[in-house]
């Protein structure tokens, strides 16, 4: 009986290690590595990411919050400068500020350089390609100005193709862009640049600034003539 009752304890046990072995094998226990692998096969589809495009820093005449500043505002008289052009018989020419502005309404807009991409494909083309809408709305004069030399600006003006729409005026020693406020130093750039100016575009009455757009370096946001145009 005892024999007999012990070989019965035996055979339940073989059967619950075999069962056990059974189940093991059925079901293999979860490992690292198994659960990394299986994550990182979810990871793209539940993984999601929102990028979002930094926003260029901007001054605006509306605008209280802006880290850039010049040191000219909205309601301040514009500094008189002298800026030189060549006129058609390749001759030098000189106009001040107070010619451009006394007694009129004048946009400046000014450009880091001549022949650059933006400047060359879309900030003049769009003032030329306005001029007759903004002088309709009562402007007098439309200049770019930019501290490349007068020999360079005309030979800019007629890669343009620009007429008597858009005044293309030198400030080659910066008087007027330091004046401002608005110089832009690229000395560490490749390039070769120097100081230019930072790209701005104002609308002035009797020589009192109205509007006041000056973009972060070069960018080209709301200075262009469309910005401009909605304003007036």
């Amino acid at each position: 009986m005892a024999a007999s009752l012990a070989f019965s304890r035996l055979l339940s046990s073989t059967v619950a290690a075999t069962s056990t072995t059974a189940s093991a094998s059925l079901f293999p226990p979860k490992t690292i590595s198994s659960t990394l692998s299986s994550k990182s096969s979810l990871a793209p589809a539940s993984l999601k990411f929102n990028l979002r495009r930094p926003k260029p820093i901007k001054f605006s005449t509306n605008s209280t919050k802006s880290t850039i500043s010049a040191s000219i505002s909205v309601g301040d008289k514009l500094p008189e400068a002298t800026f030189s052009y060549l006129d058609e018989a390749g001759e030098v020419k000189t106009v001040t500020v107070s010619d451009l502005t006394k007694g009129k309404k004048a946009i400046f807009f000014a450009v880091p350089g001549a022949f650059t991409p933006t400047c060359s494909q879309k900030h003049v083309p769009g003032f030329v390609e306005k001029s007759a809408e903004l002088k309709s709305k009562g402007v007098d004069a439309i200049a770019c100005i930019s501290v490349n030399d007068a020999f360079v600006m005309k030979a800019w003006k007629d890669n343009l193709n620009v007429k008597d729409e858009v005044l293309l005026l030198s400030d080659g020693n910066l008087t007027f862009t330091k004046a401002i406020g608005a110089e832009l130093d690229l000395t560490d750039k490749p390039v070769g640049l120097g100081v230019r100016s930072r790209r701005y575009a104002l609308l002035a009455e009797d020589g009192i600034v109205k509007v006041l757009n000056l973009e972060e370096g070069g960018a080209f946001t709301f200075s262009g003539a469309e910005d401009l145009l909605k304003l007036l």
